[in-house]
């Protein structure tokens, strides 16, 4: 499998039938296996995933959990009908979804409400949890499934944030960037440095787009 390219035109994606995912709002109960709200990022500390033996011998205690975190800005600006993200820990810049068909959607003007977002990727990290927290105290949207390579549409989630606080995820947790409700929004980001990223091509594999509601309120 190939790896995602991450910048592109949305018209060279084709046209698919969509998948609508549920939102619910994020709660530490409502997001127990996923990760959990953050109140002040501040001395945070990242989860870092222990490097796994080789064999039968173990790692020594107190090694391979020493490579740290990064942590930088996560840019999510619209342009259009398209939403772009940049994040500076791991100096990506990605298209994350569109909010028309991408056989239509326009970059120089809007031609569809921003109500939902279409998402053609999803990633998740082994070697250490993320933290996103908004730097502006607006509602925001993050997609999540549980651990496992046998992800499916029906298994993600859509967890409504209403920007007051941060959400941190676990390692292995199937992502895909942060979404705003509003034309343009800032996150600190951070992750362990690592950055080992697994990609599942949405459209590609199923056939299908995932939507993703974006409401102002829950």
């Amino acid at each position: 499998m190939n790896t995602p390219v991450y910048m592109f035109d949305a018209s060279e994606k084709p046209s698919l039938p969509l998948h609508t995912v549920p939102i619910v709002q994020a709660t530490d109960e409502a997001l127990k296996g996923y990760g959990y709200l953050v109140d002040d990022p501040e001395g945070f500390e990242i989860e870092i995933t222990r490097w796994p033996a080789q064999g039968w011998r173990p790692v020594d205690e107190g090694t391979g959990d020493e490579g740290g975190w990064v942590e930088g800005t996560f840019r999510c600006d619209w342009k259009g009908d398209v939403l772009y993200g940049e994040n500076e820990a791991v100096n990506g810049e990605y298209v994350l979804g569109w909010s028309a068909d991408p056989q239509q959607a326009r970059t120089d003007t809007q031609t569809a409400p921003r109500d939902s977002i279409l998402l053609w990727h999803m990633n998740y990290h082994p070697d250490g949890g993320q933290l996103f927290f908004p730097l502006e105290r607006k509602p925001f949207v993050v997609p999540l499934a549980l651990p496992g390579d046998d992800l499916t549409p029906d298994k993600v989630v859509a967890f409504w944030c209403d920007g007051s606080k941060g959400l941190y995820i676990h390692a292995n947790i199937w992502h895909e960037g942060i979404f705003p409700v509003h034309d343009q929004q800032r996150f600190l980001d951070r992750q362990g440095a690592v950055h080992a990223r697994v990609s599942a091509d949405i459209g590609q594999e199923f056939g299908v787009y995932l939507s993703v509601p974006l409401p102002e309120s829950l």
